[in-house]
């Protein structure tokens, strides 16, 4: 009798064990934190960069959240930046950034799509994935 017993302990403990969640497993998945002035700027300035008329730039909805990948830490920010093209016209832009606070808040423009519903939907599927599903990345509709 005291063999059976010892062994269901030693299972039911190994079972935990085996259960427990492995740091830094590589989860895509964020914290979800608030936008600071700062880190706006940084979003905001760095984004700029990457457009023909950076002075046209209008920004949308934007989340942001927190991880540690390898042990690093990494802000992941989607959003949208309506600015003119080279053509003139306005239009839409879904975003995906990373800024490192571990290394002076540098920035990282991830992808930028054009205005097509294909890039919307690229974009919207990488901030889902990261747990940032925003209205304007994810085809208009709030999921």
């Amino acid at each position: 009798m005291r063999k059976p017993v010892q062994l269901l302990l030693v299972t039911s403990l190994y079972g935990c064990v085996a259960a427990a969640p492995r740091p830094d497993a590589g989860d895509q998945r964020v914290n979800p934190i608030p936008i600071s002035l700062a880190l706006e700027e940084i979003i905001t300035s760095g984004v700029r960069q990457h457009l023909p008329d950076p002075a046209s730039a209008k920004f949308g909805t934007m989340l942001a959240g927190e991880r540690t990948l390898n042990g690093h830490r990494e802000i992941v920010i989607c959003g949208t930046v309506s600015a003119k093209a080279s053509s003139g016209v306005h239009g839409d832009k879904p975003f995906i950034a990373k800024v490192y606070p571990e290394a002076a808040s540098s920035f990282e423009l991830v992808a930028m799509g054009d205005e097509t519903e294909a890039a919307r939907l690229q974009i919207g599927g990488s901030c889902r994935a990261a747990g940032l599903p925003t209205l304007d990345t994810d085809t208009k509709q709030h999921l």
